[in-house]
């Protein structure tokens, strides 16, 4: 039986961030196994982040082409999807290669070991059918999409394997309204594609205060998609290459392609996380340390019980695990984590919403600034988006949601800012570069203060 200090179960992006951390910290003296199945890297480089956002950019770049945002600017584009889609994937094949598989070539100390790890009991898993022990554990197999239940849901693209469709659809359904079927819907849509969206909720993006789903869904329907809210639908019909969609107040016809982006599930199936000692309820229960009910093994990822499914925050949970293995006792602020739909205009968010503080009876205020006041947007000819801070009565911020152009690339300030504990005293206080989208968050601060329609640009 072979041994090791660690054994990692998963190989994406918890996993490769545990594997690294531990050889550091240890000078590559860990004696450490990562485990897994499919490509290197797991969701994120191969059918997530990556692909998801180089076919975003790829489409604003086309739609730009076709339609130039200024006066007096005239061209064309033309699209050959089956060609644009190879280069999707080779751009693909080559971030796996540079950030995964040739980085793995600096720790002889890792064995990679491809298969699939089931536990025998509290510190032994079999793989290829050959027991392995290890003194500490880290499960990181990540999510899978979730497939709902409807008759006739037989022939479909998921988030995980769109990046194989070859023709670009003429008309298509997303089923789902999350952050994933939004994007999905968003960069088909700027291709020319027919987008539209059905899901059973009546509304989009968990997670997101009114205010805010409401600007990003009057931005997608100036792009063309279509919304099909509080649907409930029972049967998908495939008749000559297109598909219906059957729901309980209507049929919505001739499809040539449907994507399912409904949400995640953790991949834990066939772990036999019993034989373990390990507890799971939708995903694996851990402490805030990201240990498991048994002591010696720890999760971190996707396959958490938790509601963001992020890549960075699988990076940091698995350092964060293997700090802890170490003797260490770290936490993570949920709070201090953002997140981005890449639309256009980004959607970004830090800290509480107002609902959440509305649910925990905490005292706020609310400051909400619209895209127009921020001479950058205008510039952009983008106006439709806000800028909204919460401040607790102390005046410090506990939360920023910004829908604007590039609003993922500035969010991180909104961390700092609550992750310091800092003021909106404080950020009026910061000196802004001008003109920027990012400036919005300094405006927004000054509303606080002041009327800032009686502001002049960079008024401090």
């Amino acid at each position: 039986m072979t041994e090791y200090d660690l054994a990692i179960i998963g190989w994406g992006a918890a996993g490769f961030a545990a594997a690294i951390k531990a050889s550091e910290l240890t000078s590559n003296q860990m004696k450490i196994a990562l485990i897994g199945t499919g490509e290197l890297g797991g969701t994120c480089v191969n059918v997530g982040c990556v692909p998801s956002k180089f076919l975003i950019e790829a489409s604003k770049n086309y739609k730009e082409a076709k339609s130039p945002a200024y006066a007096g600017i005239t061209s064309s584009a033309t699209l050959d999807f089956s060609e644009f889609m190879e280069s999707l994937n080779q751009f693909v094949s080559g971030e796996r290669e540079t950030k995964y598989t040739s980085v793995m070539k600096n720790f002889e100390n890792i064995d990679l070991i491809e298969g699939l790890a089931k536990f025998i009991d509290n510190d032994t898993i079999s793989v290829n059918n050959t027991e392995l022990k290890a003194t500490n554990f880290i499960i990181a197999t990540g999510s899978r999409t979730f497939i709902p239940e409807v008759r006739g849901l037989t022939d479909y693209y998921t988030s995980d394997t769109v990046w194989k469709m070859r023709k670009l659809p003429g008309k298509l359904a997303v089923i789902g309204s999350g952050e994933v079927a939004l994007e999905l819907a968003y960069a088909f849509s700027n291709f020319g594609s027919e987008v539209h969206i059905f899901n059973r909720s009546n509304r989009i993006l968990k997670g997101f205060d009114d205010d805010v789903n409401s600007q990003l869904m009057a931005a997608l329907k100036s792009n063309g998609i279509v919304f099909h809210l509080g649907v409930n639908f029972y049967e998908i019909k495939n008749e000559e290459g297109k598909k219906d969609i059957v729901t309980w107040t209507g049929t919505f016809g001739d499809f040539d392609e449907i994507i399912v982006a409904t949400g995640r599930m953790p991949n834990i199936d066939g772990l036999d996380l019993r034989a373990g000692g390990i507890t799971a309820d939708n995903g694996i229960v851990v402490n805030p340390d990201f240990r498991t009910t048994n002591p010696k093994i720890y999760a971190a990822g996707d396959c958490v019980r938790q509601s963001l499914k992020l890549e960075t925050l699988a990076g940091k949970e698995g350092v964060i695990a293997v700090e802890n293995i170490l003797g260490g006792d770290r936490r993570i602020n949920m709070q201090e984590v953002p997140w981005v739909v890449f639309t256009e205009p980004n959607v970004a968010s830090v800290g509480y919403t107002e609902a959440e503080l509305k649910k925990k009876h905490i005292e706020y205020d609310v400051r909400t600034v619209e895209l127009k006041n921020v001479v950058k947007a205008n510039i952009l000819n983008s106006y439709t988006g806000i800028a909204k801070i919460i401040s607790g009565k102390d005046k410090k911020i506990l939360g920023i949601h910004v829908i604007a152009p590039m609003a993922a690339e500035f969010i991180t300030e909104g961390v700092y800012l609550i992750k310091n504990g800092l003021t909106y005293d404080d950020l009026i206080d910061t000196i802004h570069v001008f003109p920027t989208v990012a400036e919005s968050i300094k405006i927004t601060g000054q509303a606080f203060i002041r009327d800032i329609s009686k502001m002049s640009c960079c008024m401090d």
